[in-house]
C-alpha cells in the first residue's frame, strides 16, 4: 500500500531521481513477472491447459524486457562524453524499440496460435478442456498485471520516459491475454467442451489489440530516432519563451529535435548590431536558462547570434 501511494503521488521529479524511478517501478513489476510466470506454468502443467502454458510465456517476455528496461535506461543516464556530445539518450529510445519489437513477436505468436486453433475447431478437432486452476491463475494475473500496468504507465508519464512506457504496455498485454485465457477458460469450463473455442476467438482479438499498440509505439520510437522535430506546440512555446526578450528577434533556423527524454534545441537569434559581445552572450544565457527552467535542467540549447539585416544586409546598428 505504501509503494501504491507513493508512486500515485504528484510530485517534482528532479535529473537526478528520475532513474532511481524508473529501476523502482521496474524491478517491482519484475516480481510481479517472476511470481506470475511460475504460478502460471505451474497453472498451465497441473489444469492441462495449453493457453495457460502460453500466457505464462508470455509473462516470461515481459520479464525478460524489463531487464531491457534495466539495461537500457542506466546507459541512457551516463553523461556526455568525447564520442556522445550530446549524451546517451538514445539508448533510451532503442531500449523502447527492443520492447515494442518484442510487442510485436508476443502479439504475433498470439495471433497464430489463436487463428490455427480457430481453423483446427472448425475442423471438428476438440480443443483440450482445461482445470480450474488455470482460470484461477488467469484472474489472478489479470488483477496483477493491470495493476502494475497502471502504476508503471503512471511513472513514464511523470519523468517523460518512452522506454518505461513501452513497458508498462507489454505488462497491459499480459493482462489482456490473460483475459482471453480467462475468457477461454471460464467458458470451456461453464458451458462445456464445445465453447473452448472462446479461448482462441479471444485470443485473436486480443493480439490485435496488442500489435496496434506496439506498432504505435515502434512508429514514435523511429521517428525520434529519424530525428523527428518537436512537436509543433512545443515550438510555439519556445518561440513565445524567446520574444519574452525584447532584445532578441526574428528567431529562425530553429531545430528540434529528441534525444531520449532529453529536448535539443537549435535556433539562430538577432540583435543589435551595437550590442556588446559580453551582453549578446549574456541574453543568450539567461534565454538557455528560461529554456531550461520550461523544458529541465539537461535541455540541450545551442543559441547562434547575429546582427540584425537592414535591405538584406547586416547593418552595425
Amino acid at each position: 500500500m505504501q509503494i501504491f501511494l507513493y508512486l500515485c503521488t504528484k510530485i517534482q521529479v528532479s535529473p537526478m531521481s528520475r532513474e532511481k524511478e524508473i529501476y523502482r517501478i521496474t524491478l517491482w513489476g519484475s516480481v510481479v513477472n517472476i511470481l506470475l510466470t511460475a504460478l502460471k506454468f505451474a497453472a498451465g502443467i497441473l489444469g492441462a491447459s495449453a493457453a495457460m502454458i502460453a500466457d505464462a510465456v508470455h509473462s516470461l517476455s515481459d520479464l525478460l524486457t524489463d531487464f531491457v528496461v534495466l539495461l537500457f535506461v542506466r546507459i541512457s543516464s551516463r553523461p556526455a562524453d568525447s564520442n556522445h556530445p550530446y549524451g546517451h539518450g538514445k539508448y533510451e529510445t532503442l531500449a523502447t524499440t527492443i520492447v515494442a519489437v518484442a510487442l510485436l513477436v508476443a502479439g504475433g505468436v498470439l495471433l497464430a496460435e489463436g487463428v490455427e486453433k480457430i481453423v483446427a475447431a472448425i475442423h471438428g478437432q476438440a480443443l483440450p478442456m482445461p482445470g480450474r486452476i488455470a482460470l484461477w491463475a488467469a484472474l489472478i494475473s489479470i488483477a496483477a498485471k493491470e495493476l502494475i500496468y497502471q502504476l508503471t504507465a503512471r511513472v513514464a508519464r511523470r519523468v517523460q520516459s518512452s522506454a518505461l512506457e513501452a513497458n508498462a504496455w507489454h505488462h497491459r498485454t499480459d493482462a489482456l491475454s490473460s483475459i482471453a485465457t480467462a475468457a477461454g477458460i471460464g467458458g470451456a469450463l461453464l458451458f462445456g467442451g464445445q465453447w473452448a473455442i472462446l479461448d482462441p476467438i479471444a485470443a485473436v482479438l486480443v493480439s490485435i489489440f496488442i500489435l496496434v499498440a506496439a506498432g504505435k509505439l515502434l512508429h514514435e520510437a523511429i521517428q525520434d530516432l529519424l530525428e523527428k522535430r518537436l512537436p509543433e506546440e512545443v515550438e510555439e512555446e519556445i518561440r513565445r519563451i524567446v520574444a519574452e526578450d525584447p532584445e532578441m528577434s526574428e528567431l529562425h533556423k530553429l531545430r528540434t529535435r529528441r534525444v531520449g527524454s532529453v529536448y535539443s534545441i537549435d535556433m539562430h537569434i538577432r540583435m543589435s548590431g551595437d550590442v556588446s559581445l559580453y551582453e549578446s552572450h549574456r541574453h543568450s544565457m539567461l534565454l538557455e536558462d528560461r529554456l531550461r527552467q520550461r523544458f529541465g535542467p539537461d535541455t540541450l540549447v545551442s543559441i547562434h547570434v547575429e546582427p540584425l539585416k537592414v535591405g538584406g544586409e547586416y547593418r552595425p546598428n
